[in-house]
């Protein structure tokens, strides 16, 4: 008999994964996590039904969370990642040299739980000594932090259940407040093929608050429609402006200096919901 995943990504619309076996289900304090062994994607996190990541195309999602503010940050020292307990962000993070301290705050620590028991190649530098592990809700951690952090990363659920507070307005001012004077910080912010609403209204949220707003692009097979935009503001740092002597080897499996201005090219029906 042959099992297969479905996330209905809208009533309309899903993608489906065969799978050999399920690792871990459980109804945590906040949502559901299961944990699942696919044939194509490898070990599977889903939590409330949506796939979060997978061990076969995660590097995609995390180097462009993490390298593209951080290449555009002229000497990121105190990193803050509000959500991400799988630890994939964390672990581009410590790529970079000049990072002193990344603090990850996560709500639900059963996902830091399992990420580490399931996907090690994901969450193994959660252990690192570098890294604040810290079980809270990121909302009240931005909320409490002033001129504290040089780049916030925002790795969070889509906007359901607790993460709905993670894409209002008075959010992004507190990620504003608590970043340094030359502080750049980005958020995940969904697909533009069924959430233009919510791209259209972050955007325009962001772009009130810092005098650089910019959004980017990245290829990610598992979300939702497989195209999926990242919002980046920055108080004083353009990232179309990184000068070539900023960039240095790091390893990667997507992500480039090329790539990081390339990703800044949107598709034009991108682009006209900015306007």
């Amino acid at each position: 008999m042959e099992l297969w995943y479905t996330e209905k990504q809208t009533e309309r619309f899903g993608i489906t994964a065969k799978i050999k076996r399920t690792l871990h289900t459980e109804k945590t304090e906040f949502q559901q996590l299961d944990m699942i062994e696919t044939e194509e994607f490898g070990n599977m996190l889903v939590l409330d039904g949506m796939v979060m990541t997978t061990e076969k195309d995660e590097f995609v999602y995390h180097e462009m969370v993490a390298h593209v503010p951080l290449f555009t940050h002229p000497n990121p020292k105190h990193v803050l990642v509000v959500g991400g307990g799988d630890g994939g962000v964390i672990r581009e993070v410590l790529k970079h040299p000049s990072v002193e301290k990344a603090t990850l705050v996560e709500i639900d620590g059963k996902v830091v739980e399992y990420s580490k028991k399931y996907l090690p190649t994901i969450a193994g530098a959660l252990d690192d000594e570098r890294v604040d592990v810290q079980i809270a809700d990121g909302f009240m951690h931005i909320a409490k932090s002033e001129s504290e952090y040089d780049v916030i990363m925002v790795d969070s659920t889509e906007p359901v259940g607790p993460a709905v507070k993670l894409f209002e307005k008075g959010f992004y001012e507190g990620i504003s407040k608590a970043l340094k004077e030359d502080g750049v910080f980005v958020a995940q912010t969904d697909n533009p093929w069924f959430q233009q609403d919510l791209i259209r209204n972050v955007y325009s949220d962001i772009k009130e608050i810092f005098p650089i707003t910019r959004v980017y692009t990245a290829n990610i097979p598992t979300y939702p429609s497989g195209l999926w935009t990242f919002t980046i503001g920055s108080k004083t740092k353009d990232p179309l402006e990184v000068s070539e002597d900023r960039f240095h080897d790091i390893e990667t499996k997507y992500y480039t200096k090329d790539l990081h201005k390339a990703a800044f090219a949107l598709p034009k029906f991108v682009g006209d919901l900015l306007k």
